[in-house]
């Protein structure tokens, strides 16, 4: 762990510092003053490498086939073109949105550019591509943490939500990779295996932390469950309301826990940025609806420091609750242990 720690401070530059002092400072100044000022550019950005994913998980637009928006894959020609306009001031970079990250046949060399330019890089991955190569290309692209998403300790709960996935390749993918760390005597990426809380898997929770533990996994994290219509109860929403996002009310109908202030770090503080190059508010925003601009037609401070994005922030800072894609948000919420 204290490697991993050692690693991102190293990502480090005094200019990213001043960055994020300059991010941090404008938040604070807006929410004083109820007024959207933004004097940095992004400390973390997310992109995203693919639309397309092998599993249909029910809670999810990739895994419903149900985007309303264009579906394809990341180019690395126009993935260098945007990181050319951020490198110098961004921190990390996130090689997920929507889809299977590894279904991108250019995804590690993509990571690979960036970890060379000094970024640090993550990702989000059901693991069933994680056979010998793409574990020795994962390596040796300097990812620095690889999230895999595992919501079972048998085939039947784990099946449950990640329909049409296989325990055993999630498992194998974990320790070839970890096998392949200690080949090439390196400590990247940092592992995370996420357990999302269902009604079907909540009394595994102990065994998966036992079973990463014995495989030697760095963390495991126990992550909440969004559901898309929640009011009335869902039979994925766990018993347990400590892992819930939702709570139920005196009338019986469910609402989520976040209190939705009129505020939002990752309003300032970066954004995400699909396949094909729209810049949009943040990950809860998957039908990319609030579009703030075009890569492929604008230069991305033109976007950042646009107009219409800081009436996106008023809103935020206004009225955030009118925003759809808010009601659902957990930030500062989640449960992580």
């Amino acid at each position: 762990m204290l490697y991993y720690y050692i690693r991102i401070l190293k990502k480090l530059s005094v200019l990213k510092v001043w960055n994020y002092f300059l991010l941090l400072g404008s938040f604070h100044y807006s929410r004083f003053f109820n007024r959207a000022v933004q004097k940095g550019l992004p400390f973390f950005i997310s992109v995203e490498p693919t639309t397309s994913c092998n599993l249909r998980c029910p809670q999810c637009p990739s895994g419903l086939r149900e985007f309303s928006r264009p579906r394809g894959m990341l180019d690395p020609s126009f993935f260098n073109k945007m990181l050319s306009q951020l490198n110098h001031r961004l921190f990390g970079l996130t090689f997920y949105f929507q889809g299977e990250p590894y279904l991108n046949p250019n995804f590690l060399e993509m990571v690979k550019v960036a970890n060379d330019q000094g970024i640090y890089t993550s990702t989000s991955t059901n693991a069933h591509y994680l056979n010998k190569e793409n574990v020795r290309l994962t390596v040796e692209s300097g990812l620095d943490k690889i999230t895999i998403s595992i919501d079972g300790t048998s085939q039947e709960s784990y099946e449950r939500y990640r329909k049409g996935g296989d325990l055993e390749k999630v498992i194998e993918g974990t320790k070839e990779l970890i096998r392949q760390k200690r080949e090439l005597r390196k400590n990247h990426p940092h592992i995370i295996w996420q357990f999302v809380v269902f009604r079907s898997n909540e009394n595994e929770i102990e065994s998966i932390k036992k079973l990463g533990k014995e495989l030697g996994v760095n963390e495991v994290k126990i992550k909440t469950a969004q559901i898309y219509d929640f009011e009335n109860g869902h039979d994925l929403i766990p018993q347990n309301e400590k892992y819930a996002r939702y709570s139920k009310d005196h009338a019986g109908n469910y609402k989520i826990k976040n209190n939705l202030l009129n505020e939002c770090w990752r309003m300032w503080q970066g954004c995400v940025i699909t396949w094909d190059g729209k810049v949009v508010p943040c990950c809860f925003d998957k039908d990319a609806a609030y579009r703030l601009g075009d890569l492929q037609a604008e230069r991305f401070e033109k976007i950042w420091f646009s107009p219409a994005y800081n009436k996106f922030r008023s809103q935020v800072l206004g009225d955030r609750k009118s925003i759809d894609i808010c009601t659902n948000c957990t930030e500062g919420t989640q449960v992580w242990a």
